[in-house]
């Protein structure tokens, strides 16, 4: 059985930019209204959720568009542990190496996995 997941590429895709524009936003609203680390903090948090979701999409979609479905399954789990493994990467480098304020640090990381399930829930 072959599938064709050109949209779901492009879906995916879409979710990462929108990710990256969440991130953004919600750092540019603690820089504005609380401090420049508040800001920063935000960043890397959002930061964290986008990397871990481009990792996924990499790993998931690097074949080609159309392929056999036992593959696109095996490619998902591929990159949902890629996911995983980087985010608990990046929460150790950054929570190690930066002095973050928190509350924006978790707050941009889950503004950006808010992104993310209600695009699941909308497609």
């Amino acid at each position: 059985m072959t599938l064709d997941n050109t949209g779901a590429r492009r879906i995916a895709l879409r979710v990462v930019v929108w990710q990256a524009a969440a991130a953004i936003v919600i750092a540019a609203l603690f820089l504005a209204f609380a401090t420049y680390r508040a800001g920063l903090s935000a960043l890397l948090g959002g930061g964290i959720g986008v990397a871990a979701s481009l990792a996924m999409f990499i790993a998931a979609f690097r074949r080609s568009a159309t392929t056999d479905a036992k593959r696109i399954v095996g490619a998902f789990y591929r990159g949902e542990a890629a996911k995983l493994l980087l985010t608990v990467v990046l929460f150790v480098v950054v929570l190690s190496l930066v002095k973050v304020e928190v509350l924006p640090f978790f707050g941009g990381y889950v503004g950006t996995l808010l992104v993310y399930w209600l695009a699941l829930v909308r497609n």
